[in-house]
Formats: structure tokens, sequence, C-alpha cells
């Protein structure tokens, strides 16, 4: 799924070789069609007839693009997708055909199939977008609504999810069911902190060492710079992969030599990180989340408008630490304080409060290479809570361990779904909205 966290952040870069898709005419009822979009307000349309007789169309509402594939025979209601996080400084786009290049792993083609326009939009910015999400989600669906589409459905990945959760708690009505992968569900505060948590943890056990993370290393801050210098523009994507490169290796060099001797400094150096950051013993449960807080701290802080997590008073603790360790540590990692205006921010942009009325697929990995299982645990809380459990079917997928690329190491895949498993969810999600009937467990 376009999950634009974790393993998907790394493929977002990767410059693609695929030739475009091949030219085709459209039908009279199709170029009718496109003459409605027009009328309904988007903007530098590209309509193009697919191979299954459908259509995809890219275009512009109000400077924002958009992506959709419309069915040969659609049957009026449209599937929308909201992406996830991806790195500061890169393009904000979409693929022009969702069919032909999937954001959602398989949700959409689903759907699609099943006679169901599918789509998403760019939203106003990389990186972290949660309230821009909403808003360019929400007009998708209004221009949507104008061409006489009659109900919609909503599909959402790592921090889609939570867009997801924001317009399903402040849109009742707007969906008739909503689907959540691998999302951040339960808050920013929890997600982001366990990002900065993992980061000083990692700084504090590998100072002085070899295994020392490049760059700056205040945890307040970026530690790499995700865009060139000045002038360098040009190769944005080269420095970017270098800047990550240098970050990967290190920590990959670290799990190499702990792999080799087990009993070694660098394998108690992993065990501690872990246990003190509550957070798994793998590479890319380290790689990807410390990349994350590397390159993203500063547009977080420029985002929710401050510091959204602070660690000041936080005791830290763990098994493996006797109590002169316990109090080394606590006095040695770094702290940082949070701003009220920030976590204000993060409450509404956004905090799941459990209540809402669209039925809502959750699915998560107990072993995710970034967004944790803390935010499906945080969710089924405040929905039990709430009362709400009629509304939430939440079920845990298989994880997967998938290669890293560029250290010659597997860690836990971030989103770790396949297409198959998208299309249950797809199926599920419809059958219970035209049905009325909650799924039942073990259909995943």
């Amino acid at each position: 799924m376009r999950a634009r966290f974790g393993t998907i952040i790394v493929a977002m870069l990767m410059t693609s070789c695929a030739s475009p898709p091949e030219r085709r005419a459209l039908s009279s009822t199709q170029q009718q069609l496109v003459e409605r979009m027009a009328r309904a307000g988007a903007a530098s349309i590209d309509a193009n007839g697919r191979a299954d007789g459908g259509m995809s169309v890219a275009g512009t509402l109000e400077g924002r693009a958009f992506g959709i594939a419309v069915p040969a025979r659609w049957n009026g209601q449209a599937v929308l997708f909201a992406n996830g996080y991806s790195i500061p400084g890169t393009p904000v786009s979409v693929p022009a055909d969702p069919v032909a290049k999937d954001p959602s792993g398989g949700f959409l083609t689903a759907a699609y199939k099943d006679g169901f326009a599918v789509g998403q939009s760019a939203f106003d910015k990389p990186a972290m977008a949660v309230k821009s999400g909403v808003a360019n989600t929400l007009r998708l669906r209004g221009w949507f609504e104008r061409l006489g589409t009659r109900r919609f459905y909503l599909g959402g990945a790592s921090m889609g999810g939570n867009i997801v959760m924001a317009l399903i708690e402040q849109h009742p009505g707007a969906f008739a069911g909503a689907m959540s992968a691998c999302g951040v569900t339960g808050d920013w505060d929890s997600e982001v902190g366990s990002l900065v948590d993992l980061r000083a943890a990692y700084n504090f056990y590998t100072r002085g060492t070899k295994y020392e993370l490049p760059g700056n290393p205040d945890i307040a801050e970026n530690g790499l710079s995700p865009t060139p210098p000045a002038g360098l523009g040009f190769v944005r994507t080269p420095w970017l992969f270098w800047q990550i490169k240098k970050m990967s290796g290190v920590i990959a060099d670290l799990f190499k030599a702990a792999r080799a001797d087990p009993n070694g400094p660098e394998a108690r150096m992993i065990a501690r990180i872990a246990s003190v950051a509550k957070a798994d013993a793998d590479p890319a449960s380290f790689i990807f989340p410390i990349m994350t807080a590397m390159v993203s701290m500063e547009d977080m802080r420029a985002s929710f408008g401050g510091v959204v997590y602070g660690n000041v008073g936080k005791v830290y603790d763990s098994s493996l630490l006797d109590a002169q360790e316990k109090a080394a540590l606590n006095a040695g990692i770094q702290r940082i304080a949070s701003d009220a205006s920030a976590r204000a921010f993060a409450v509404e942009w956004h905090r799941s409060t459990g209540r809402f009325t669209t039925p809502l697929i959750a699915v998560h990995n107990r072993h995710d290479g970034l967004v944790f299982a803390q935010q499906a645990l945080l969710l089924g809380q405040r929905v039990r809570a709430a009362d709400n459990q009629a509304h939430l079917f939440q079920l845990w997928a298989p994880s997967l361990q998938k290669d890293i690329p560029g250290t010659g190491l597997k860690g836990w895949a971030h989103c770790g779904f396949n297409p198959r498993q998208a299309g249950v969810l797809w199926t599920e999600l419809h059958r219970w909205v035209d049905s009325g009937r909650k799924p039942a467990a073990g259909v995943y």
C-alpha cells in the first residue's frame, strides 16, 4: 500500500524506468463524462482509455493534482484513498492511473473490478500533511459528488490511516465505509514519541562508538538534510539516497556485527536500545524509524507548530539494566520539551476518539517497521471506552520480513500486506456496508 512511511519511503525515491501507458481513444460516452468533469471544476485534464474499456483521468482541482480510474460499467460509486507520509522535499504527486499503479496495494484495484471509480488527490505538501490530506480528499469527494456519485468509500495507509480517522470522526456521513491499513490510528504523540525515543536511546548507547549516527545528534532537529544545498536541486534524488545510505549504513553495520557475534557488545547494545525504546530488536525497526526522525523533525515541528512530543521527566527503564545503569541512562539521555500549541494541533489532526458511525476495518501487523502495534491497541481501547465496537472490525495481518534496500539485511516490513489481503479488505468492507453485518473473525 502507498504507506510512504518505512520501506515505501525508499521505494518512492526510485526513479521509474517504465514507459508511459499506451494512448487509447475514448468512447463518446467517456468523452461526455470528461466534459462533465471539466464543468465540475477539473482543470488540466488528461484522459486516456484503458485496455479493459475503462479510462484513467489525471487533472487538478484548485491546483492540486488528482488521478482516478473509471470502469467501463461504472456503478456511480467511488472509493478514495489517502496516502501516507513522504520524505520532506520529495515531489507531491499521485499516479495518473491508480489501477495501473495502485497506491493502495490492491484495495483500489479490487474496488475498480467491482465497478467503482477509484482515485486519490495529492496533498498541499509532502511529509506531515494530515490536515491537508483531509481537505484535499474532501475536495475530491465534492467533485465526484458534482458528477452524480451517490456513495463513497475511503481507504488509507500509514499516515493515510490517520487521515481516515480524522475524516470519519470529523465528517460523519461523508463515507459509507472506511479502511485503515498500518495506520496511525491512535495519535501522533505516541507515534512521534516512539521515533524520538528510539533515536535518543540509539544515540545514548552508540555515543563514542563507530556506530554513531552521522550528522547532527540533536533529537529535536534533523540529523541530516533531506534536500541538497541551494543550487544543487538537480541532484535531489542522489543526494537523498546518499544521506539515507550514510544513516542506514551504520545501523546495518551494527546489526551485522551483532549477528556475527550474538554474545558480543553490539548484540548487547541492540538489546538495550530496543528494550529502552520498546521497539523490536530488528534492523528495519531501527532503520526506518530513525531515518524518519533524522530527516523529518524540522518538518514535523513546522507542521505541528512546535515540538509535539517531549521526554522531560520521563523515566526510561529496561529489565536489562541494573539500578546504576538505569540511573546513568536517565541522566545521560537527551531531553526535549514539547510545546502546548503543537500538542493541541496534534489532538485536532488527529488524535482518535473512538467515536464514529462509519463502519471501519482497521488492520495492522504486530511487527511493523515503522507504525507500531501500539497504534492498533490505542484504537481498540478508545473504541471500547466509547462503547462503539459495532462500528470497528479490527484484525492483525501476519507480519512480513522484507529486504532492506542497500543493506543486505531483512527486517519487518511497514504495511506488510499483499494484494490478495488488500482485496479481502475491500470485499469485506463492501459486504459489511451492503448487508449491515459486521465481518466475522477469521475472514482474513
